[in-house]
């Protein structure tokens, strides 16, 4: 038989690998309670622990939230509560960006045309993409940009991802959110930073925003979230979903949002992130794994090694075939991973946050024999 080191754990959705014990013992203890609830008319008590958990990541009191089953139905929620609470249709997103592919998600992101080109006329016209800064010469022109942009339109939400993901794995320059949130705030609008990758560890905190310095006006969650169930949740104070109470009912929500199931995983996978040091060792291990690469790599045709925590990317723009020819390489010698970029010219990796270091040292062999 086959066997391969999962160096993509499903786009970095398995934080914690492949069939975690933790998560495995959620499921079963679940699966013999309930399997279903009744939405917001009868939550099931796992659906009311996680939504508790999950106000607790944002540093501010009673923070509320509101879950999904995928990572565009939180961002979905967060462009909703951020019209609600300013009544404003504009949109700033940033170029390279990747939030979703249903339709308010698809209006947001930018990583290829392609994407949205056959639903033009049916997307939002009020969204407007600025440069994602890779190097600190770029933050001034992409902030200058941003500040343009929202003197042109009413503009309700400012939506970033704090490392662009599926757009190159590009972590921005220092101060590159804090000033988004200062021209958010100046400009009445909300700050959404789309965590659905970023979050729970993969860049080594719970929450790469806050990280650097920054609260966000609302947060989203994905991908790991669930120890490879779907869910999703949109977290955010209790000020701005306040907005969702108005006179004529107006919701967010779907029949398997917050299902039982998924909801004990997550709090599942919460726990095991918060206790042993988990996320601590994947922030070390990430940064050393880091810099072996870029010795290690140094006169390849690697240009950069770009990242943070478990959550890199290697440019193979140099290479022929870029990411793309790399991967297939790499596949052919036992290891998985993904591409990013508009041209998939990165090699993606984001493996478990569990895996060991001897893993690393061997896909670091293979990547440099694949490499020639």
């Amino acid at each position: 038989e086959n066997r391969y080191v999962d160096l993509a754990a499903g786009f970095g959705a398995l934080l914690l690998g492949h069939s975690h014990p933790s998560v495995l013992r959620a499921i079963q203890l679940q699966s013999e309670r309930l399997l279903q609830a009744l939405g917001d008319v009868y939550p099931s008590d796992a659906k009311i622990g996680l939504i508790e958990r999950l106000g607790q990541l944002l540093p501010i009191p009673e923070a509320q939230v509101i879950l999904g089953q995928s990572g565009a139905d939180a961002v979905s929620a967060a462009l909703k509560t951020a019209a609600l609470a300013t009544a404003k249709p504009g949109v700033i997103a940033f170029q390279g960006s990747y939030h979703g592919l249903s339709y308010g998600p698809l209006a947001v992101t930018d990583l290829r045309p392609s994407y949205r080109a056959p639903f033009q006329e049916q997307l939002s016209p009020h969204v407007r993409f600025a440069l994602y800064p890779s190097s600190a010469a770029e933050l001034d022109e992409s902030l200058e940009m941003v500040r343009a942009l929202l003197a042109g339109q009413p503009t309700g939400a400012i939506l970033v991802e704090p490392l662009l993901g599926r757009g190159g794995v590009i972590d921005p320059p220092a101060g590159f959110l804090r000033g988004l949130q200062e021209l958010a705030r100046d400009a009445g609008a909300l700050l959404i930073t789309d965590e659905i990758w970023t979050g729970l560890g993969r860049a080594g905190d719970w929450l790469a925003s806050t990280a650097d310095g920054v609260v966000p006006d609302l947060v989203c969650l994905g991908k790991g979230l669930g120890g490879g169930l779907p869910i999703s949740a949109c977290v955010g104070s209790r000020a701005v979903m306040a907005h969702w109470s108005r006179e004529q009912e107006v919701v967010h929500t779907s029949t398997f949002a917050g299902a039982p199931l998924a909801a004990a995983t997550a709090l599942a996978t919460l726990d095991t992130l918060g206790r042993g040091g988990v996320l601590e060792r994947a922030a070390d291990l990430g940064a050393r794994w880091k810099a072996r690469l870029e010795l290690r790599l140094r006169g390849t045709a690697i240009s950069a090694v770009r990242g943070r925590g478990m959550m890199l990317g290697l440019d193979a723009g140099e290479l022929p075939g870029g990411g793309w020819a790399l991967q297939k390489a790499l596949l052919a010698r036992g290891f998985v991973t993904s591409t990013g970029g508009g041209q998939r010219d990165v090699l993606v990796l984001t493996p478990p946050l569990v895996i060991t270091e001897r893993q690393l040292e061997a896909f670091d062999d293979a990547l440099l024999d694949a490499l020639g």
